[in-house]
């Protein structure tokens, strides 16, 4: 069993055993059907992993890294809001008539901001920082934006990054708001772990651990079997992460830069209800 799955069945037992359900409250998420969506949720749930020992993708069903490594790269590498830049339609329903999700997400990272440095957007900050100045306890991300919430068609939920040096590794923080535990807590893991291997490769640095904190993590109540279900499954070894070592610039990598070699899983779960 890798420390992955482990990490996620403690996680989704604890939310099911200790959880508290919104099914006396006034929830905003609805079900296709127009039901509210209840859930069962812990606040504040920390995981931590070691990316030095083992990529944390679950073996308990396959998460497809393809599709994450190409939403991150939509979001951190291109800085993109249009999904026409984004080979998966899981952000179809939050498009518009012009295909973006408004100023979120990508937007945020693209916007330049000045430095007693120079003028860099986020993501150039950081991988500026890393090279330059890579001890620095500045090194953080942040595309929760007030002044353009009005124009994002979602807020986000993985909304800031901090990235921290400790002897040669780099380590890193993920805040989130808010986490659907079925449909997206491995897949955020594996993105995440993913971008931090990137920065370290491009930056000279080995990979250390990566914390993902979750103020609102949740369970929805359709969901319950389903991960009852999961948690049941026989879990497998973590495979390993491979990354083309030849890339040194992080805007020159690309989805097939990476290999999962020894990758076993179980079933895929099919039909997911989402709640919007």
């Amino acid at each position: 069993m890798s420390k992955a799955d482990m990490t996620f069945i403690s996680m989704c037992k604890d939310i099911l055993e200790n959880g508290f359900s919104s099914e006396k409250e006034n929830v905003r998420a609805k079900w296709e059907d127009g039901t509210p969506a209840h859930t069962i949720k812990k606040f504040g749930v920390v995981n931590r992993y070691n990316l030095s020992e083992e990529f944390p993708i679950i073996s308990l069903r396959p998460t497809n890294l393809k599709a994450a490594i190409d939403e991150i790269l939509w979001i951190w590498q291109k800085k993109s809001n249009n999904i026409q830049d984004l080979k998966s339609h899981i952000w179809d329903s939050w498009a518009d008539d012009k295909g973006t999700i408004g100023k979120a997400y990508g937007y945020q990272l693209g916007i330049k901001h000045k430095y007693k440095e120079g003028e860099f957007d986020q993501v150039d900050r950081v991988l500026y920082d890393l090279k330059n100045n890579p001890y620095s306890r500045r090194i953080i991300t942040n595309i929760y934006n007030h002044m353009d919430l009005n124009e994002m068609n979602l807020y986000p939920c993985a909304y800031s990054m901090t990235f921290n040096v400790t002897g040669e590794k780099l380590n890193a923080i993920l805040n989130q708001r808010s986490q659907d535990t079925l449909v997206a807590n491995n897949w955020n893991v594996c993105q995440y772990a993913t971008l931090v291997h990137m920065f370290a490769q491009v930056s000279g640095l080995k990979v250390g651990e990566f914390v993902h904190v979750i103020a609102d993590a949740h369970i929805y109540d359709r969901h319950i079997p389903l991960v009852k279900e999961l948690m049941e499954q026989k879990p497998y070894p973590a495979p390993k992460l491979v990354i083309n070592p030849d890339i040194k610039d992080f805007y020159d990598f690309k989805v097939d830069d990476f290999i999962l070699e020894g990758y076993q899983s179980g079933k895929q779960i099919k039909n997911i209800p989402v709640a919007i």
